[in-house]
Formats: C-alpha cells, sequence, structure tokens
C-alpha cells in the first residue's frame, strides 16, 4: 500500500486516480481473458489452430492493453491532448494507407500489416477522434472568436469519409452518434442537431442504396431471408443458456457460432454462464457510462467534461450495438464488445481509451483550487 504521506509520482497518481474507475476496467479485463477459455478453442479448432491459440494471444494483448491503459492516466489534460492528436493524426496517415496498401478482407481496406503484425487503424482513430474534439468544441466555448466548431464539423467530415470507403458502416455510426452528442454537449443551437439529424438519415439511406452490403445485413435484420446462421445460432446459445447458463465448458451451441471468440462473445457468456451474468455484464458497462458522465457533469473545466463524456459514450454505444446485434435488435455488424472479445488492435485501443479517461478523471486539488480562483476573480471583475 503506498502512504499518503509519501511523495512522487507513484504516490500522487495512486491518490488521485480514480480507483473504481480502475478496478472496473481491469474486472473487464479479468472477465474477458476467463470468456476466451470458454469462446476461442473451439474457432481455434475449427480452423485447424491449436486449441489455446486465441487464449494465448489475448493473455499476450492484454498485457499491452493494461500497459497502455496505466502509462496513460499519468498525463496530465495537456499532455492528453498533445497525445489524441499525435496519435489521430498517425491513425488517419494508416488508414489512408491502408486503402492503397492493406489486405483486402472481406470486401474491406481496414487493415495495415507490418510484417507478422495486423492493425486496424481505426480502433486507434476512435479516442483521439474524441479527445481532439473535445479540445476543438472546448476552445471556441472559452473563445468564440476561435472556429472550434467549425474545424471539429470538418474533422468529422474526414473520419466518416475515410470509414465510409473503407468500408465499415458500423464505425461510421457509432463515430457519429458519439460526436453528435458531444457536438450537443458542446451547446450548440438545436438547428444543428436538426441537421445532423436529417444528414444522418441521408447518409443511412445512401449507404443503403450504394452498398450492397449494408443493404444486405439490413434486409435480413427485416426479413430474415438469406444467410443468418451467426445471428440465429447466437439467438439459439442465449436461449440454451435461460438464467445460470449450462456451466463452463459445457456450451455446445458456441461451438458452430463462426465468430464465437470476438462479435458473439456475449451469446457464449448467456450459454455457459446464463443470462443473469449477461445483466451483471450489462450493469458493469452501464455503471461505467454513468460514473464517466456524474465526473463530467461536475466537471467546471469545458475540455475535460467533453472529452470524458464523449470516451464513456464511445464505450457505452459500441458496447450497445454488439449486444444489440448479439440479441437480434440491431442488424448484424462486426465491432467487438470492449475489452471482452479477442482483438489486438481493439483491446489496446481500449486501453488507450481507458487510460485517457483515468487521467482526466484524477483528483487534482492544485487545478481545481486554480479554476476557483479564476472564477472568483472573474466575477470580480464583472463587477
Amino acid at each position: 500500500m503506498v502512504s499518503r504521506a509519501q511523495r512522487g509520482a507513484l504516490a500522487d497518481w495512486f491518490w488521485t486516480i480514480d480507483r473504481v474507475f480502475l478496478i472496473t476496467f481491469i474486472v473487464l479485463l479479468g472477465i474477458g481473458f476467463m470468456l476466451s477459455f470458454a469462446a476461442s478453442p473451439a474457432v481455434a479448432e475449427r480452423i485447424g489452430l491449436d486449441s489455446f491459440h486465441f487464449v494465448r494471444r489475448q493473455a499476450a494483448f492484454t498485457v499491452p492493453c493494461l500497459l497502455t491503459m496505466v502509462g496513460l492516466s499519468f498525463l496530465t489534460p495537456r499532455q492528453v491532448r498533445r497525445a489524441a492528436l499525435l496519435i489521430l493524426l498517425a491513425a488517419i496517415g494508416l488508414m489512408i494507407l491502408a486503402l492503397f496498401f492493406g489486405p483486402e478482407v472481406k470486401g474491406a481496406h481496414r487493415w495495415i500489416n507490418f510484417g507478422s503484425l495486423s492493425i486496424q487503424p481505426s480502433e486507434f482513430m476512435k479516442p483521439a477522434f474524441v479527445v481532439v474534439c473535445a479540445w476543438l468544441f472546448a476552445e471556441h466555448a472559452r473563445q468564440p472568436e476561435i472556429p472550434g466548431n467549425f474545424f471539429a464539423i470538418l474533422l468529422f467530415m474526414v473520419v466518416v469519409a475515410l470509414l465510409m470507403v473503407q468500408p465499415d458502416f458500423g464505425q461510421t455510426v457509432l463515430t457519429s452518434v458519439v460526436w453528435g452528442g458531444m457536438f450537443f454537449m458542446a451547446g450548440v443551437p438545436w438547428i444543428f442537431i436538426v441537421l445532423l439529424a436529417v444528414g444522418g438519415g441521408l447518409g443511412s439511406t445512401l449507404a443503403y442504396y450504394t452498398m450492397p452490403h449494408v443493404a444486405g445485413r439490413i434486409d435480413r435484420f427485416l426479413t430474415g431471408d438469406g444467410d443468418t446462421f451467426q445471428v440465429d445460432t447466437a439467438r439459439e446459445a442465449i436461449i440454451r443458456g435461460h438464467w445460470f447458463g449450462v456451466g463452463p465448458g459445457e456450451g455446445i451451441v458456441k461451438r458452430i457460432i463462426p465468430d464465437a471468440h470476438t462479435d458473439f462473445i456475449f451469446s457464449v457468456a448467456a450459454e455457459e454462464f446464463g443470462i443473469a451474468f449477461c445483466m451483471v455484464l450489462v450493469a458493469i458497462f452501464a455503471f461505467l457510462v454513468v460514473r464517466g458522465l456524474k465526473h463530467a457533469f461536475r466537471e467546471k473545466n469545458d475540455f475535460n467534461r467533453f472529452a470524458v463524456a464523449g470516451l464513456v459514450l464511445q464505450i457505452g454505444v459500441q458496447s450497445m450495438i454488439n449486444i444489440g446485434v448479439n440479441l437480434e435488435l440491431l442488424p448484424a455488424k462486426g465491432m467487438t464488445l470492449p475489452l471482452i472479445s479477442y482483438g489486438g488492435s481493439s483491446m489496446v485501443a481500449i486501453g488507450i481509451t481507458a487510460g485517457f479517461i483515468l487521467a482526466l478523471t484524477r483528483h487534482r486539488p492544485e487545478q481545481r483550487s486554480q479554476e476557483r480562483r479564476l472564477f472568483r476573480s472573474a466575477g470580480v471583475a464583472a463587477e
């Protein structure tokens, strides 16, 4: 245990970090590793790999995820902004390179290879994009003559255009919803919110009529016709689990779900551990979002408020999309369950998200004191 009397970076970090957030993120990582034993062996055997191939890789991905999360949590808000800007520029550059030099996977160019290492740049773009947009919104709120909102809109258009040409409609929806929520928090006029909603509707309609894979998934969701094997099997796994599951390692339906270890790990959890366990998992994600929004609403610093709210919304909306697909409440979409699903890029990127949240929600008495002094000074000047 670190004493309060101690001084130093580690002691300051320990006593200023939101330990409830930190423990919650670590618990989710632990649940993800536990579920990898349930979900991944059958997938590995089906494609001719060692049974614990994905389990070992999940353990390997957990280490950089945890190190990234803890390392970034030491940053100050100014350092968070700088780190996010660098990550965003690198991610956008890699997304452009992936379009021309990345391998085609299921008709999409989302990955770029560095030797044996494959990276999905759009995963790293998401938390950095949220932080940079929060910075732009905050600067405009602080000094209206700075065109922060305008630059945030331009950045949003660039990111959405890159996601659509990959194509990755699910990430586009996720990014748009989170950005729209932050835009609303920034206090923009209602007309802009209406225009954003209309633009989203028009964009979705255009995607439906111009992208066959988007139209196919929506049609299968609405009519039930076509190849619905994976979502139907996931539903069977959830039904078979009932309230308390069939027991660890006893799942049968999970063995024939193609993406059991990634997009449909929630269904595997339902079959082996039951609906009650899944409700606890949903409650953990809901707790993260509510606690993050509580932090955001108490913040007097606009940047911290917008960034924390946007980052927890990103985790919450991504979780909702993944769980909604598993429950057949949304059209099928390849999106991971944060910190739970298998995937190196996804796990490290969520580690960045968690690290930024921990850094921005740290208790900084000297910063709060300075903000109060500035607020009182502004009040006296106004009088």
